[in-house]
């Protein structure tokens, strides 16, 4: 299966559920979008990595991680998110040991994978299969009454997405994913491909 290269776009705060955040990455080479929903303690180390000024007084276990690399001549080459199970992406970083040169694959969160991609500067990888399941399209050529258009918040908090039509799912899905809802537009996008795999 051919490898497609994402990049880290944004981390947000998830509006559903306490600490919790939203990472957005996007495909290189396209227009799709994988939101994945990751804990307040990643978020963090992705972000710190990201921003690369904010030193801790101690090191972050990712940190931890890349001094112990470093020190045993071990580096990542890359990381898959290679499997989604009941909404949960798994992945695995591929490290080598630069005098050996053996190679391992060790299984990961998908939060700490990528966590230790940023300071390994390393590339992170999905399967198209990911992608077209998971992902979002997103386009920024949308005509601007589109985007001004608003989900009813009493319509968003009420309404179970069981009970609606597709036609009525796809629209949602729209207005979510341009009002940059991901988490919204992740379970909608959920109950589109259950009914489509029935």
């Amino acid at each position: 299966m051919e490898l497609i290269q994402l990049d880290i776009v944004a981390i947000r705060q998830s509006d559903s559920q306490n600490n919790a955040y939203v990472l957005l990455l996007n495909e290189v080479a396209g227009k799709r979008q994988l939101p994945i929903v990751i804990g307040w303690c990643e978020a963090r180390s992705i972000a710190i990595a990201l921003d690369g000024n904010e030193e801790p007084s101690r090191p972050l276990t990712h940190d931890l991680f890349k001094s112990f690399g470093d020190k045993f001549n071990i580096i990542i080459q890359k990381v898959i998110i290679h499997t989604l199970i009941d909404g949960i992406f798994h992945a695995s970083f591929h490290c080598r040991h630069n005098i050996t040169k053996e190679e391992i694959t060790i299984d990961a969160r998908t939060s700490d994978a990528i966590a230790l991609a940023i300071r390994f500067a390393c590339p992170i990888f999905t399967y198209d299969e990911i992608l077209s399941r998971a992902g979002i399209i997103v386009n920024s050529f949308r005509d601007k009454k589109e985007k001004s258009l608003k989900l009813d918040e009493k319509q968003k908090h009420k309404e179970d997405l069981s009970t609606l039509s597709s036609a009525k799912l796809k629209k949602l899905l729209n207005l979510a994913i341009e009002q940059e809802d991901y988490e919204k537009a992740s379970k909608i996008r959920d109950e589109i491909n259950s009914r489509s795999s029935k």
